[in-house]
């Protein structure tokens, strides 16, 4: 109970997975320059904020306890099951751009992935296009797709987002795919050191969230329902004004949403006149 989920996935799990997105290119694949450039992104990322940050406890739902239901958990405790921050990376390739790393229990379904969403164009042919998408699952059931704008087939002028999909399970179904942990207990036996935290990573790790540790100066944790997707405050939580706030997708094709379309106009439509002397013109 006295951890909470700060401690026990974000500080160590989510930081593993957001050094590997955020660094540039190492020098090389040698463990040292692999570990150097981690280190170097986690140099520039801003400690996390209060202000940036919703907790959250999970509550009684779907037939099953909440967290303070346990007979182990105080009654009155605060620890939070569910965190989502915002960090900001201080150099030329992100600047401005909100990393948002959640982590939460008790929640609707559990998997680890990263979702890039790309900024929407300027002045794009269409207006109301939603943004694209790159997607790494790392867990279950690997896999990367990308989500990208696409008209509906047929005659309709409607666009829609479907996805580009490699499913590792069935691109590679004749290999056999270890589990994470069977191949760093093998790259521990061997000694290879790349996926594994060096003193000074550690360091700045616990440097990014040291502002979140201190119970007195943060907010009570916010309910939420288990097997919910977290406290809906997380969804709102600002980003940037250039990124709008998620919405999440239906991967059922009968309800795939379908968004009329909306070109944006360059130059202004014809008048109606216009429109009927170049009608009767083509005739």
């Amino acid at each position: 109970s006295g951890s909470g989920i700060l401690r026990d996935i974000t500080q160590n799990h989510l930081m593993q997975i957001f050094s590997l997105v955020a660094m540039e290119p190492p020098k090389s694949l040698a463990p040292e320059d692999i570990r150097d450039a981690k280190v170097k992104v986690l140099k520039q990322t801003a400690t996390a904020s209060p202000k940036t940050t919703i907790f959250g406890q999970y509550t009684a739902g779907d037939g099953r306890l909440g967290y303070t239901d346990d007979i182990t958990v105080p009654t009155n405790s605060k620890t939070p099951t569910f965190a989502s921050t915002r960090l900001a990376v201080n150099n030329p390739r992100w600047a401005g751009v909100p990393f948002i790393l959640k982590a939460g229990k008790a929640l609707n379904n559990k998997k680890v992935d990263v979702r890039v969403t790309f900024k929407k164009a300027k002045n794009g042919l269409f207006g109301n296009a939603p943004s694209g998408e790159l997607v790494y699952r790392v867990q279950p059931d690997e896999a990367i797709y990308q989500k990208f704008t696409s008209k509906i087939p047929g005659l309709t002028g409607n666009i829609h987002q479907p996805e580009l999909d490699l499913q590792y399970n069935k691109r590679y179904e004749n290999l056999a795919l270890p589990d994470a942990y069977e191949a760093l207990i093998l790259d521990a036996i061997t000694g290879k050191r790349n996926n594994f935290v060096r003193q000074d990573e550690l360091e700045e790790a616990w440097r990014i969230f040291t502002p979140l540790l201190d119970p007195s100066a943060l907010p009570t944790p916010l309910p939420y329902p288990r097997g919910s997707r977290g406290p809906p405050q997380a969804d709102l939580l600002k980003t940037s004004p250039t990124v709008p706030a998620y919405k999440w997708p239906s991967y059922d094709l009968n309800q795939m949403e379908e968004i009329p379309m909306k070109p944006n106009h360059t130059t202004p439509p014809p008048t109606a006149s216009k429109l009927e002397h170049f009608t009767k013109r083509d005739a």
